[in-house]
């Protein structure tokens, strides 16, 4: 059903409202009265059945909620645990008395953000993109000059060995045929773990032959009880049709090589790739590409979008530009790229490639800023949660890059907010 507004109209006898008690030239409080949190309920509303099972959670709640944890790069526990200790944070949720209890399940948000989906959190992002504009942390004119770049956002995966992995599927087969009452003619769970074990032993002292001798083990162990529970559900069509999509990820890992192409790097997420950037500390990283859009001036986040399958960054230029266009809702007129944009197809804006030469001083001093979107990139890696994605799947991806744009323009307008606060004590 619809969600439920918080009442505050009606006085308590015994305790304060939080107005009375907290600073109101605390930055949440400021940036609290500049959302319209009408229209955003009014954008949201949509993905609210009418007259389907209980009242929902108040919108404002969870998206305040939503933007806090983005802001301050929390995870689910930590930000609804913290809401309960900070009274600045229920206000800003839309709570004018203390509240002493959780006001939703930790685990809830998983779903609020499925609820939501690409398109819902899309529209947060929008949002905050005019808020920055009523707030002045930019112009509106600012929203015409853009610097785009990628970059790699990390699966929540461990590092890939083959060994790990047969590992793995075998504690996946074991499961399985426990949950589903398969008999096995034999588990393997002991021999596996200590296959597992002489791998790393051997791998630790450069024994390389005899680490690879453990892993063809591990490898052996697995391909037998892939074989053994296919046996045992061959006259089970229910059995065939739920274990099919385990049986298709272990002959994928079984039959690939080293060399090989579309491998799988985490059984749990399957759709991770690998990928070099040819950085000196760390050579390879294991996630997707993510395409960021700022602005030229004050970094502002207008565009977002997770990049499956490593594509060439040129080829990406012109649909990021199309959604910054419309985040923004204003056209985008000089671009700012680095060389990996060479061959792209945008031909109605100007895009600046670094190196470009026969520029004017005043284009140089611009194209020399180009660079200014990489403290950005680490801004969002180290204080939001683009440095490593906890979210499960594809969709995971999407809803991970576009919400650390929404805590990096909050983490703008707030810092406006404190650069006004402190030139006005001064």
């Amino acid at each position: 059903m619809k969600p439920i507004k918080t009442d505050q109209s009606q006085d308590f006898l015994f305790e304060p409202r939080l107005s009375n008690l907290l600073n109101p030239n605390h930055e949440l409080i400021l940036f609290s009265r500049l959302i319209d949190w009408k229209e955003l309920e009014n954008d949201l509303i949509v993905y609210f059945p009418y007259n389907n099972g209980a009242p929902a959670k108040p919108i404002r709640l969870i998206t305040g909620l939503l933007i806090l944890q983005n802001f301050y790069g929390l995870s689910d526990e930590q930000v609804v645990a913290g809401w309960v200790e900070n009274p600045y944070w229920q206000f800003f949720c839309g709570y004018d008395y203390l509240q002493w209890k959780m006001p939703i399940d930790p685990s809830s948000l998983v779903n609020w953000r499925k609820r939501f989906g690409k398109e819902g959190i899309q529209k947060i992002l929008n949002s905050t993109i005019r808020w920055a504009l009523d707030a002045g942390a930019v112009s509106a004119n600012s929203l015409k000059n853009v610097i785009v770049d990628t970059t790699i956002m990390p699966k929540n995966i461990c590092y890939p060995t083959d060994s790990k992995l047969y590992f793995k599927g075998i504690k996946a087969f074991v499961k399985a045929a426990k949950n589903f009452h398969i008999p096995l003619r034999q588990t393997y769970t002991f021999l596996a773990k200590e296959a597992l074990r002489n791998t790393q032993k051997y791998a630790h002292a450069r024994q390389m032959k005899r680490a690879a001798r453990e892993s063809r083990r591990l490898k052996t162990y697995l391909g037998r009880l892939r074989r053994d529970v296919e046996r045992r559900i061959v006259d089970r069509s229910d059995l065939r049709v739920i274990l099919k999509p385990l049986f298709e990820l272990i002959d994928r890992l079984l039959e690939q090589t080293r060399h090989g192409k579309n491998k799988i790097y985490s059984l749990h997420e399957p759709h991770v790739e690998c990928i070099s950037k040819g950085k000196a500390q760390k050579k390879y990283e294991f996630g997707c590409k993510a395409s960021i859009v700022v602005t030229h001036k004050e970094g502002l986040a207008l565009g977002l979008k997770a990049l499956h399958g490593n594509p060439y960054d040129g080829h990406t230029l012109a649909e990021v530009l199309k959604e910054a266009e419309e985040a923004g809702n204003t056209k985008i007129c000089r671009v700012f790229v680095d060389k990996g944009y060479r061959g792209h197809s945008v031909i109605d804006k100007e895009v600046y490639i670094s190196g470009k030469r026969g520029l004017s001083v005043h284009f140089k001093k611009l194209l020399r800023r180009r660079s200014a979107i990489e403290p950005h990139i680490g801004h969002m890696k180290s204080d939001g949660k683009l440095g490593r994605n906890y979210l499960k799947g594809i969709l995971g991806d999407c809803l991970n890059t576009i919400l650390c744009g929404v805590g990096h323009n909050v983490r703008i307008i707030i810092n406006h907010f404190k650069r006004n606060l402190q030139v006005a004590a001064t």
